[in-house]
């Protein structure tokens, strides 16, 4: 059994997030959902992201650092979107087991970091076709990982969803590509959990 934190996208937590946990947690995981925007969601990523700059990513970051400060050494980051950003952040300052990336990876100088924790392992999943992810910016971090010894994967899915695990994006759920993410996430975890 893993201890997991799990942070929300910008869009903050929504059925994806939910349903995440519930896998998660039916999985035999304890899972904490941390809540960056005390409990406020958005349908639309234009309207989030003026949001979340309003709190600002120094404040975000923070925060997330501060959600999971009475947690043990040892946790597992998962993160959608923004939140993936957040679970990098995490991994730089505590001593976690392992990071999952889903739709959103930051190269580590975004981050104001040097070198990925070493040994930290990391799982990256992606569709081909996201119009937010930027070109080359996962392998950059899959670099970083391997760079530092840990092992890292690169899983990337057909269409053009963002959070296409999220049930209640229709516009950008791909049920087969969902299945496929969460039996991925759900090895990973037991794995290094």
């Amino acid at each position: 059994m893993a201890s997991i934190a799990l942070f929300h996208s910008v869009l903050g937590i929504r059925r994806g997030i939910t349903d995440a946990a519930e896998l998660l947690r039916a999985a035999g995981h304890e899972v904490r959902v941390v809540d960056q925007y005390d409990g406020r969601t958005f349908d639309d990523y234009a309207e989030a992201s003026r949001f979340a700059e309003g709190i600002g990513f120094p404040a975000l970051m923070q925060g997330a650092v501060e959600a999971v400060a009475d947690m043990a050494d040892g946790f597992l980051c998962i993160g959608f979107s923004n939140g993936g950003g957040m679970s990098e952040h995490v991994a730089q300052v505590r001593v976690v087991r392992g990071v999952v990336l889903c739709s959103g990876a930051l190269p580590l100088p975004v981050l104001g970091a040097e070198a990925w924790p070493a040994g930290v392992p990391a799982q990256l999943h992606c569709s081909v076709g996201d119009p937010f992810r930027r070109p080359g910016w996962p392998e950059q971090v899959v670099e970083a990982v391997r760079a530092a010894g840990g092992a890292a994967e690169l899983f990337e899915y057909p269409g053009r969803g963002h959070l296409f695990t999220d049930a209640d994006r229709a516009d950008e759920y791909d049920a087969s590509s969902a299945r496929l993410l969460w039996q991925r996430v759900l090895a990973f975890c037991a794995e290094h959990g």
